[in-house]
């Protein structure tokens, strides 16, 4: 199992790392900053599922006026993630 740790852009959370097993499934999800109710929520979702499939769901989500999002983010890092393996 690997941790990956990226900065989100444009966003209220600070710091995510995600733990990817050797299959590139995501094992946990832990945020810094942001709406703790809904991150939490995001990282129990999350939990179990390819890295992959959480892309393909999350990639694209804005939040209100902004163009981006932690679900955005996260997509964004985890592609991150997947390109240094």
């Amino acid at each position: 199992m690997k941790t990956y740790t990226f900065q989100p852009r444009g966003v209220c959370s600070r710091e995510m790392q995600v733990d990817l097993d050797d299959q590139g499934v995501i094992q946990a999800l832990r945020v810094t900053g942001g709406c703790h109710g809904n991150l939490q929520g995001i990282a129990a979702l999350v939990k179990g599922m390819s890295a992959e499939e959480a892309i393909r769901r999350l990639k694209g989500i804005n939040c209100g006026p902004k163009t981006t999002s932690c679900p955005d983010q996260l997509a964004l890092g985890l592609e991150q993630a997947l390109s240094q393996n």
